[in-house]
């Protein structure tokens, strides 16, 4: 009789294997790091844009920026300030994976950073099945994706530390229930830190760097 290899489940263990090992690198180097997912433009990069400027001359922060191609997120984060920059192509993954973190992580000198800002791959299904090592996961949700992400994406909402509400100022032209979309996110993950903001206007950054400060100087 043929044997069943349940594949994706092996892969998903040696994953969650190699995070760990990523995290011990992480911890022992006494930084902080966070995973930001969410789906193709919703203000990921806009995030780390507006952040960076934000933390100068208060923590040193490295980008490691994942996408299918290109190194324009890593240029941006550059732009913004980052102290070091590293893109990672997936070569057509939707996701990154730990293995894939552990090659960037092994470019850096850790010792010299207080953030790790990892930008995974605009996706809201693969990435949240991949464990990176990081110690916080943050979901990048936006108004315009509609107020029923929560109920479509339960696995992904489920999962994260913190949750980004990011381009309210466009609440006034957008038909978005908060209440409905609140109440979708509480039933997955009750008490999740939320964060509405605008990258476009500023509005709600404060908390946001005041969360990454905090956690950062306990690091």
């Amino acid at each position: 009789m043929p044997q069943n290899i349940p594949i994706v489940e092996n892969i998903l263990n040696a994953n969650d294997r190699l995070a760990q090992e990523n995290r011990t690198r992480i911890d022992s180097a006494g930084v902080f790091s966070i995973n930001i997912m969410a789906s193709p433009g919703a203000g990921k990069t806009s995030l780390i844009e507006k952040t960076l400027p934000l933390l100068k001359d208060k923590l040193r922060v490295a980008t490691i920026d994942g996408d299918i191609a290109t190194s324009i997120d890593a240029d941006r984060a550059a732009a913004a300030g980052a102290n070091a920059a590293i893109q990672i192509n997936t070569g057509g993954d939707c996701h990154l994976d730990a293995v894939m973190l552990r090659g960037a992580l092994e470019q850096l000198d850790l010792t010299q950073f207080d953030l790790l800002i990892v930008e995974n791959v605009g996706n809201l299904v693969c990435p949240a099945n991949f464990k990176l090592g990081t110690h916080k996961t943050v979901l990048v949700a936006s108004i315009p994706e509609g107020d029923d992400k929560p109920y479509k994406y339960p696995g992904t909402y489920r999962g994260v530390d913190a949750l980004v509400i990011n381009k309210i100022d466009l609440l006034p032209y957008v038909e978005f229930r908060m209440d409905y979309f609140e109440r979708g996110v509480q039933v997955l993950n009750p008490g999740v830190t939320t964060f509405p903001l605008s990258c476009r206007t500023g509005e709600g950054l404060d908390a946001w760097i005041s969360w990454l400060m905090q956690h950062a100087s306990h690091a």
